[in-house]
């Protein structure tokens, strides 16, 4: 309770002009303690003398400090550069006693105005000293008097050099943190066993049980900025078997105004551990691309939708027009929409399957620019629902496609997946199906047509991390189709960023592949999300193979047989060479797969996308029938 009362009389009364009056009388004190060195710890000089002396010094003491601003500094959170700027006040201070004593001899002012030059000196280095310790002082007091012993965590920094340095120091310097670091840990044989701050530095090897267990250390935080994702997997697993937290330190462009605080230390997420390094894509054109252009955003409401709603939001268009039959979701983005203030947004309800409704929409905002992120993206409910999938991804697609150049729109993006490479499923090869079509499109009309192609996005609806994280609530066991099953994996803005700069980047007719490094593993990324959440495998929550479901793949692929990529300027990015294809025979069976997809049964259905597709090979499903 006491220190509860004494941090608020910190917070209340340690204000600057109480800090600059503590300062001058420092430099009062050491004054005086500088005339009883000077005469050997005696009193043996006139003290009516210094008396006279001490409004000048005081005077003096201000001027310095004012100009040098060292009051203005929050004491509890002194630095380096706080004191410097007390050592350079003192020295202006000693200067302007030289001046006074100079003017005062020469003027003959008395012996008030005679400061005697060993004072001076003595008084230059008491001042340096006791200014420094006192303002150490009261950040110590204060950070022991704010700090609760029962919660301080014991921490290692993994990284021994510039970036673990200031780790340390922003921790160290924040009186309201909970953590106290006890050692460095590097990889570096020339800084193990070297001391930083009287701090230990340690080799990985050191870092074992019986260590952790011994010093009682809780948590690691990795400060080196360029580790390489596959390097963070490592220590972080090694770390989790310990039973360790782990941390990360932002890269320095994240840094607030390039200084590191406290708050920016993070615990490692899952996108950390993705084994690839994050792909980020800064292109001034696409300001010229969006501004006051009229926008559509298909599926609006969606994961992808919504997230290419929210960047466009970065540049001034003209109209964005936000189209979804989810009412629900798309009143959720309305709300977020208007609290953030943003204008010249419209969200319609409304299904691309109704041609008639869309080509209502598009005479009314007539847009120049098509995000086509509508779609039905779940292979199992798909591969029991065919109809649907032709209904709203080929259909829904065939509809947006015409109508856009209709009216004259100048580009459509389309957002495609992973899965219409090579297709096990309906879903997959709907998607397919739906890229064939703009390609019969491409050269028909002033519209030009591009597709991006991605895999799977952290954090989506219905994806694997939002579905393993509530497994873990529950208390698990965590499902896994099958133990080899790969992936790739990017997060929801790398994704729309894609989308964008396709759309900049497209002249029509392209199919724009992402670099997304190495698949993941399921498996080894359910142990490390069970990790994560402070739990151990199989001891806390167990992971359960549950066998391939209809139409999944254990791998999948972004570029099918027959096609290979050539670059762009962007050195993730990539354009599909597909191969040569008869676009009007695909397109007469495109239509006429939508014209008669309600009248036949399932199995027909799929028969007829088989034929468009010929690489559409049906796994684990009803439909390998059809592949006999």
């Amino acid at each position: 309770m006491y220190r509860k009362i004494l941090v608020k009389l910190f917070n209340r009364y340690a204000s600057r002009w109480l800090i600059l009056a503590l300062d001058i009388g420092v430099t009062i004190f050491t004054f005086f303690f500088a005339y009883i060195i000077r005469f050997n710890i005696k009193l043996e000089f006139d003290l009516l003398v210094f008396a006279k002396q001490t409004p000048i010094i005081a005077l003096l003491a201000l001027i310095s400090f004012l100009l040098l601003g060292t009051y203005k500094g929050v004491v509890r959170f002194t630095g380096i550069k706080d004191i410097t700027d007390t050592v350079i006040s003192v020295n202006v201070l000693a200067t302007l006693l030289f001046v006074v004593t100079f003017i005062g001899r020469k003027f003959d002012f008395g012996e008030v105005f005679e400061i005697a030059p060993g004072v001076i000196y003595i008084h230059l280095l008491l001042n340096i000293f006791f200014l420094t310790g006192f303002k150490f002082f009261i950040k110590f007091l204060y950070r022991e008097i704010s700090s609760d012993s029962e919660l301080v965590s014991l921490v290692l920094i993994y990284g021994a050099g510039d970036s673990g340095r200031i780790t340390y120091e922003a921790i160290s310097q924040d009186a309201r943190s909970n953590m106290k670091v006890v050692g460095f840990i590097d990889d570096d044989e020339k800084k193990v066993g070297k001391t930083i701050d009287r701090l230990n530095v340690y080799p990985p090897s050191k870092i074992t049980k019986q260590f952790i267990d011994k010093n009682n250390i809780d948590e690691v935080i990795i400060s080196i900025q360029k580790i390489s994702p596959k390097r963070l997997l490592e220590l972080s697993s090694s770390f989790f078997s310990h039973s360790l937290n782990v941390k990360i330190v932002p890269p320095v462009k994240n840094w607030i105004d390039g200084d590191l605080s406290i708050g920016q230390i993070k615990n490692v997420k899952i996108e950390d551990l993705l084994g690839r390094e994050e792909i980020n894509i800064t292109n001034p054109v696409l300001i010229d691309e969006y501004e006051n252009q009229v926008i559509f955003v298909t599926g609006g409401a969606g994961s992808i939708g919504s997230e290419i709603a929210r960047k466009l939001c970065n540049y001034k268009f003209k109209k964005l027009v936000l189209i979804d039959n989810a009412e629900s979701a798309l009143y959720d983005l309305q709300q977020e929409f208007r609290q953030k203030e943003i204008e010249n947004f419209h969200v319609v309800v409304a299904d691309v399957r109704n041609k008639v409704r869309i080509d209502q929409i598009f005479s009314e905002f007539k847009p120049k620019i098509v995000f086509h992120a509508a779609a039905y993206k779940h292979v199992p409910l798909m591969e029991n629902s065919p109809h649907e999938a032709v209904s709203v991804n080929i259909s829904g697609t065939v509809n947006i496609t015409d109508l856009s150049i209709k009216h004259g729109v100048n580009k459509f993006v389309m957002v495609s997946t992973d899965k219409a490479v090579n297709p096990t499923n309906v879903m997959g090869a709907s998607k397919r199906i739906a890229e064939l079509y703009i390609s019969c499109k491409k050269n028909k009309g002033t519209t030009r047509f591009i597709t991006t192609r991605f895999g799977n996005v952290l954090g989506s609806n219905g994806s694997v991390i939002p579905l393993f994280k509530k497994q873990i609530e529950n208390g698990g066991p965590l499902t896994v189709t099958h133990k080899e099953i790969t992936r790739y994996f990017m997060t929801i803005p790398e994704a729309c960023s894609l989308v964008l700069e396709a759309a900049a980047m497209g002249n029509g007719g392209e199919i724009f592949v992402f670099d997304m490094g190495e698949p993941v593993n399921i498996f080894e990324l359910a142990v490390n999300m069970i990790k994560l959440s402070g739990l151990n495998y199989p001891e806390d929550i167990d992971i359960k193979i549950t066998g391939l479901r209809p139409g999944e793949k254990i791998y999948e692929e972004l570029l099918a047989d027959g096609e290979n990529t050539k670059p762009t300027y962007h050195e993730k990015i990539m354009i599909a060479k597909t191969k040569k294809i008869d676009l009007e025979v695909i397109e007469g069976k495109i239509q006429e797969l939508c014209n008669t997809n309600l009248k036949c049964q399932n199995l027909d259905v799929v028969a007829k996308i088989k034929d468009i597709v010929p690489e559409y090979v049906s796994n684990n499903s009803k439909f390998e029938v059809l592949d006999k």
